[in-house]
Parts: C-alpha cells; sequence; structure tokens
C-alpha cells in the first residue's frame, strides 16, 4: 500500500498550489481521507479530511474559506485546493488514509510560502 503526494512547491503568498494524493495497491473508496502537516519541531496537525462518500468535510479554523480537499474514488486520489496562501502555512504535507483498521500515511510534501 502506497500513498504518493505531489503538488508541493514554493509559492509567494497571495499564491495557490494544488496537492494530490494517488493511492496504490489497495482501494480508498471506503475510507476517510485527509491532510496533515507538520513544521520542524511540533506535532503533526490535521489540516482537511474527507469522508468516505464526500459527504462530510472537515477544516483546521487556520484554513478554513482558503483550502478545499476533494477525492475521486474512481481514481483512488485525494486533493488538496490550497488558495491564498499564507507564510505560516509553510510545512510538509502528509496525505493520510484510515478505516477503522488501518491508517496510511503518504511519503509527504514540502510547501513554502514566502512573504
Amino acid at each position: 500500500v502506497q500513498l504518493q503526494a505531489s503538488g508541493g512547491g514554493l509559492v509567494q503568498a497571495g499564491g495557490s498550489l494544488r496537492l494530490s494524493c494517488a493511492a496504490s495497491g489497495r482501494t480508498f473508496s471506503s475510507y476517510g481521507l485527509g491532510w496533515f502537516r507538520q513544521v520542524r519541531g511540533a506535532e503533526r496537525e490535521v489540516v482537511a479530511a474527507i469522508s468516505w462518500s464526500a459527504e462530510r468535510t472537515y477544516y483546521a479554523d487556520s484554513v478554513k474559506g482558503r483550502f478545499t480537499i476533494s477525492r475521486d474514488n474512481a481514481k483512488n486520489t485525494v486533493d488538496l485546493q490550497m488558495n491564498s496562501l499564507k507564510p505560516q502555512d509553510t510545512a510538509v504535507y502528509y496525505c493520510n488514509a484510515r478505516s477503522v483498521s488501518y491508517n496510511y500515511w503518504g511519503q509527504g510534501t514540502l510547501v513554502t510560502v514566502s512573504s
């Protein structure tokens, strides 16, 4: 089972990036999917999450109104559209897939927002 994240990079404040995470080795249509981020020296925190049916989403207060999570169960992917980026959004972003019994992490992709 592998989660491959992509789309990170360097962007100026106010800009946009779209992160994508492709899952392989298992069908994740019944899994909750999410994006987390971690700054060096700090704990990993949830940014956004989406239920298996995409009916429910969750966003951290710090990204509400700026980030949008979406999933495509046919393609086994989960995306994070990030708009109006701020320097404090700089972090390594990880995708996550979890069920009652399993919890999988991607390798992380670095997002750097310059002021």
